[in-house]
């Protein structure tokens, strides 16, 4: 039998129907040429539901309300690249001055709450509990809420199962030893450090305010994908789930100028922070 050869050239209305889609439903936006992003992306779904294009699937989209489907062309258009350790100023900073500052303000209640606000596969709220564990907090009340649009991402982080080339991304490998056991081809990542951190999906631009109060926030490389209007909101709404002094990890590219009101810009050694005020 014949193998299906998939057409891959999208219309360019069916290109402007994507991009309008995945911003009404994400609050995502692509602009520019990005068509080898959407046919890359969307055509193993194209091919799984036996349509013959992207264009095909788009069609589809324009005629149904099938929520399964929607959210399996959206969660295929988020980016989920992410590793251990990412960023390691923003460890260090937690490491020498977050942490110290804070075992001295909770140690009446020692409870500790941080969130990962795009998490992905898991690698970032991971880190941060192995973090903590090196730093002798293993006792305290910790608790890490890992969070993501993706309910696959949202599957892949619970199950704290990584190829090698995962754990060769920013993973000492002191640390892999110590919390990781052989399963197979892939790492198991230990009870111990699973226990740890809670994976749930969440859609960042409703309200997040009932999540905190945390200590500590990372959303990381993914405001960038957002227009002003979201990027606003989600600010706004991540520094209500903030204690007051709490701390926002912001990557690299990104900035929380203009919304000086709710934050402090501080340089922590080699990182970038912003202070809930």
């Amino acid at each position: 039998m014949a193998t299906q050869t998939l057409s891959t050239d999208i219309f360019s209305d069916n290109y402007r129907f994507l991009q309008d889609y995945v911003r009404s439903e994400v609050g995502i936006v692509i602009e520019g040429d990005k068509h080898y992003l959407f046919e890359s992306r969307l055509s193993p779904i194209a091919t799984d539901l036996g349509l013959g294009s992207v264009n095909d699937l788009c069609a589809l989209l324009r005629a149904t309300k099938e929520k399964d489907l929607s959210r399996r062309v959206v969660e295929a258009m988020t980016t989920n690249e992410t590793y251990f350790f990412r960023d390691p100023a923003h460890y260090d900073a937690i490491r020498n001055e977050l942490l110290p500052r804070l075992k001295q303000e909770r140690a009446d209640t020692r409870k500790l709450k941080f969130w990962s606000a795009a998490s992905s596969t898991g690698q970032e709220a991971y880190s941060l509990a192995m973090l903590l564990m090196e730093q002798g907090l293993s006792d305290w009340n910790l608790q890490i809420l890992g969070t993501d649009y993706s309910s696959q991402m949202v599957e892949r982080a619970q199950s704290g199962t990584y190829q090698q080339i995962e754990v060769n991304r920013g993973l000492p490998s002191t640390l892999l030893l110590k919390h990781f056991k052989r399963a197979g081809v892939n790492w198991q990542l230990s009870e111990a450090v699973r226990r740890m951190v809670r994976f749930e999906t969440i859609d960042l631009r409703k309200s997040l305010r009932a999540l905190g109060p945390f200590d500590m926030v990372f959303c990381r490389n993914v405001l960038i994908y957002f227009d002003a209007a979201t990027k606003q909101n989600i600010l706004e709404q991540i520094h209500g789930t903030l204690f007051r002094g709490g701390w926002l990890m912001l990557g690299g590219a990104e900035t929380a100028f203009g919304y000086e009101k709710f934050f402090e810009k501080q340089s922590i050694g080699n990182a970038i922070v912003f202070v809930a005020k």
